[in-house]
């Protein structure tokens, strides 16, 4: 596609023609399915009688069409590459069609495609199209009935939407099923599978008594994998109704596993289709992350039967209004279940990497853009993560007890409707009373505010000013940025107690920890009766999705990690901490002078390190350095080399500094207690698995015993892994061979754990990566027509930031060659891959000469309007 026009959210129209009542039937064959479809259709009141009446439709092979019985003459009605057109309809009708597919050349894997000899659908966003000729847009709401066709050899188990109505033998060895959802929903939201599968059953009862059928569908190899994401899946469900109020509403709520997938899940209705990797765990297959990952998704899926498939989105660019709530509402699910400062930590942590990236880069948006060309490339850290945190600001400034009143009234007001951004946040403020027209600003402005902020403390008069500035830079197409509303939660660590500080403000007390409102781009706020000097603790539990610049000294940072309240702030003390120590090494790489550590990091680490012990998991994070992206994302120009230099430099002085204490850590935190995925568990092996990463770090001769010993011990394969990787990326390749090939062998039928096999491979600091790469990817376990595969291997290369930045080229040489193939065969898979590019601004001369030449290689070529748009934007 040369030049794929934009769609733009100011030319919405409701649509000509909405359809009532869907029945589907599916005659399955590998090259050759037949689709009929009768679709009760009728014209919107609004609408011209003369208004022609058009169908989104793509790779379709039309057989057949009628209106109200009677066939259409060709001359009736035009095909293209993008749909049907039928200039003259009545005003209520019924059309039926028929279409031929093939789903075993379906390597977008959208629509209807094959996946290791079993049919699957995806059809969020536009994938129906690829199905039947259909209005396929979210606000055509309709019910559907489906009768599924296929081998009773091949295909023995045939699944759709809703609840089964009726089964059959049919002539030839084949058979049906049919499948009625009695809850209107958009054409994306369609659902079908058919295979050789196997299910583990369990049931549920609803709070008002109701009896429901669960399922999880898998190949028969996978059976023993399921009893986490069942677990979750119940678990789920009683929060759902315990925080929501929210009931399942029908009979049956069914997963499928499936190997070849896009995304990470789709909760379409009554049968959600999740990829392989969120719903297969077992402890010697997956890690904790994996478990905890699974848990997370399994109920981001199911509480979509209300923020999504109940109440949904009027068109695509309020895509945020279910995912953003939905994010939301998974991430308080897992904060109930686990650790709700971890789960804080590890979000915000994600966030400010990544989602922080994306705004400052060239394909920065809203969180509710205002034109797109494809609308898959805007499934993006915005929409969902910055979205969540836009949702959890609402409930902050609102309260709990209003946010619940302002979602039940959500629930019942829209039920059954496709619905805006602004629906939702009209009935937060018809609950709460507020008025959050300045806070709407959230939905329309690109990029990540920065609040300037600058506090002195009046001995005399015992009053505390903290000035706050809020700017927020521009992004492609807006130049120019309005004031948002931002809830600052604080509070004022006294530096003689080390306890929080009373605070009045204006002259009324609002307690120890408080939320203060910044709304004009600079506000002085005067606290008084403050009865020590204080440090700040600003914007405690990452209360808005901002940059905090306030000028902390290092004692500062120091005092607040030791003595501030909230779990978050002391975690990001320590972070900003090891930050100001990383500055200063990386100037000394690169000017070439003597490193030398700061001590005060290796005090602040031993105090925590010689400290109680009262949350291991916390601790962990705690004791984590930030990642080489994150560090990143702080300097104005990215030197890779430095930045990798600088980060062992302050691993290694840490380790050998601290290595008794580390020591101690590691062994009192080994169990051969059996494995199971609780948060205490949990806790325990990321505690002791941090420190053997910083005893690794200096390979000294008990280190790498410990490594070896854990790796050979087979306990679970959270520690396998992480021992497998140290010694990958250790320079004893003496003790990492065989310990590869052991486990590639051993684990070469699991294509999962192969992902991870392929990943600890692709990410290690070594020279030999990309020699590695290229093998691998001619590896029997390897293909590109598989989004896992492409991510274990392809997506992990890119973040290797040393290895993939080579001063050469060829790393980004390599991913240009793989978008270019991808292009033709997954477009969406290959826009996503071809980020690491588009930051091409951020680096030295040299390398962005580099990134921009393959980005101008890439857009030579025959582009998809997935790729094209990502490219244009980037070279813009």
């Amino acid at each position: 596609m040369s030049d794929p026009q934009p769609v733009y959210l100011s030319d919405y129209q409701p649509p000509a023609y909405r359809v009532t009542h869907t029945e589907l039937t599916f005659d399955l064959d590998p090259a050759a399915t037949r689709v009929k479809a009768r679709l009760l259709m009728e014209r919107h009141p609004e609408a011209d009688a003369n208004t022609p009446l058009i169908l989104n439709g793509e790779h379709l092979k039309l057989i057949a069409l009628s209106i109200d019985a009677t066939p259409l003459e060709e001359a009736a009605y035009q095909v293209d590459a993008e749909g049907l057109r039928i200039d003259q309809v009545p005003e209520r009708f019924m059309l039926e069609s028929e279409i031929e597919i093939a789903p075993q050349e379906n390597t977008a894997l959208e629509g209807l495609y094959q996946s290791n000899g079993m049919y699957c659908t995806q059809c969020e966003a536009e994938g129906f199209r690829r199905i039947t000729f259909y209005p396929d847009r979210p606000d055509v709401m309709a019910t559907f009935k489906v009768t599924v066709i296929g081998d009773q050899q091949r295909e023995p188990v045939l699944l759709a939407n809703g609840n089964p109505v009726e089964r059959g033998e049919l002539d030839g060895g084949r058979h049906f099923a049919t499948w009625e959802d009695p809850h209107p929903k958009p054409s994306y939201l369609f659902a079908l599978v058919a295979g050789n599968l196997h299910s583990v059953e369990d049931h549920f009862t609803t709070m008002s008594g109701r009896n429901i059928t669960l399922q999880i569908w898998v190949e028969k190899d996978n059976l023993d994998k399921t009893e986490h994401a069942m677990a979750s899946l119940k678990r789920a469900m009683v929060w759902d109704e315990q925080a929501y109020g929210r009931e399942y509403d029908l009979d049956l709520f069914m997963i499928v596993a499936v190997n070849d997938f896009n995304m990470g899940a789709m909760e379409n209705k009554g049968l959600n289709i999740f990829n392989s990797a969120a719903v297969l765990t077992h402890p010697q297959t997956a890690t904790d992350a994996a478990f905890q990952n699974v848990e997370g998704i399994v109920a981001h899926e199911y509480f979509h039967n209300w923020s999504g498939n109940r109440v949904t989105c009027r068109d695509w660019f309020q895509l945020s209004l279910k995912e953003g709530f939905t994010v939301f509402r998974d991430q308080c699910f897992s904060a109930d279940t686990n650790s709700a400062p971890v789960k804080r930590i590890q979000d915000v942590s994600f966030f400010r990497t990544a989602q922080f990236a994306e705004d400052a880069g060239p394909t920065a948006h809203p969180i509710r853009p205002d034109h797109f060309i494809e609308i898959t490339n805007f499934y993006t850290l915005t929409i969902y993560e910055k979205g969540a945190e836009v949702v959890r600001m609402l409930r902050n400034l609102v309260g709990e007890e209003s946010f619940r009143r302002g979602s039940d009234l959500y629930f019942e007001r829209f039920d059954g409707q496709a619905v805006t951004i602004e629906d939702f946040v009209s009935c937060m403020a018809e609950a709460s009373g507020e008025d959050f027209s300045q806070f709407m600003r959230w939905y329309s402005q690109a990029g990540t505010p920065e609040i300037d902020a600058h506090g002195e403390y009046d001995y005399v008069h015992a009053k505390y000013h903290l000035t706050l500035r809020q700017r927020t830079p521009a992004t492609p197409g807006q130049p120019d940025k309005l004031p948002l509303h931002i809830p600052v939660r604080m509070g004022l660590v006294g530096t003689k107690s080390g306890q929080d500080l009373a605070m009045t403000l204006n002259g009324e007390k609002i307690g120890k920890d408080a939320v203060i409102h910044l709304r004009d781009e600079e506000q002085t706020f005067v606290f008084t009766d403050v009865a020590e000097a204080p440090v700040p603790s600003l914007l405690r539990e990452f209360s808005a999705p901002v940059k905090l610049h306030y000028p902390y000294s290092r004692e500062d940072l120091a005092f607040l990690l030791t003595h501030d309240s909230d779990g978050f702030n002391r975690w990001d003390a320590g972070q900003r901490l090891a930050l100001l120590a990383l500055d200063d090494l990386i100037a000394a790489h690169r000017n070439g002078v003597e490193k030398v550590m700061d001590s005060r990091v290796i005090d602040a680490f031993r105090v925590l390190l010689s400290g109680p012990m009262n949350d291991k998991a916390v601790l962990a994070e705690m004791l984590t350095l930030p990642s080489e992206a994150y560090i990143a994302e702080q300097q104005p120009i990215v030197d890779v080399d430095a930045i990798h230099a600088a980060r062992e430099f302050v691993r290694q002085s840490l380790a050998v500094a601290l290595r008794d204490e580390f020591l101690v850590i590691y062994e009192a935190n080994v169990t051969e207690e059996p494995y199971a995925p609780t948060p205490e568990q949990i806790a325990q092996r990321s505690l002791k698995n941090v420190a053997l990463s910083y005893l690794m770090s200096i390979e000294d001769e008990q280190g790498l015993a410990l490594c070896e010993t854990q790796f050979a011990a087979d306990h679970n394969m959270t520690d396998v892994r992480q021992a497998l990787t140290l010694l990958v990326h250790s320079d004893r390749d003496d003790l990492a061979s065989p310990a590869l090939k052991a486990f590639g062998e051993k684990w070469a039928h699991d294509p999962l754990v192969m992902d991870q096999w392929f990943t600890i491979q692709v990410s290690r600091p070594q020279a030999d990566v990309l020699d590695r790469v290229k093998y691998l990817m001619q590896h029997p376990a390897f293909s590109l027509k598989n989004p896992n595969k492409v991510r274990a291997l392809i997506g992990a290369f890119a973040q290797n930031r040393v290895n993939f930045h080579r001063l050469d080229g060829q790393g980004y040489q390599l991913l240009a060659d793989v978008v270019i193939e991808l292009n033709r065969l997954n477009p969406e898979i290959a826009a996503r891959l071809i980020t690491p590019l588009t930051r091409w601004q951020r680096f030295d001369e040299t390398r962005q000469a580099l990134m921009r030449s393959q980005l101008e290689r890439i857009k030579q070529e025959p582009l998809s309007s997935n790729v094209y748009e990502v490219v244009e934007k980037a070279l813009a």
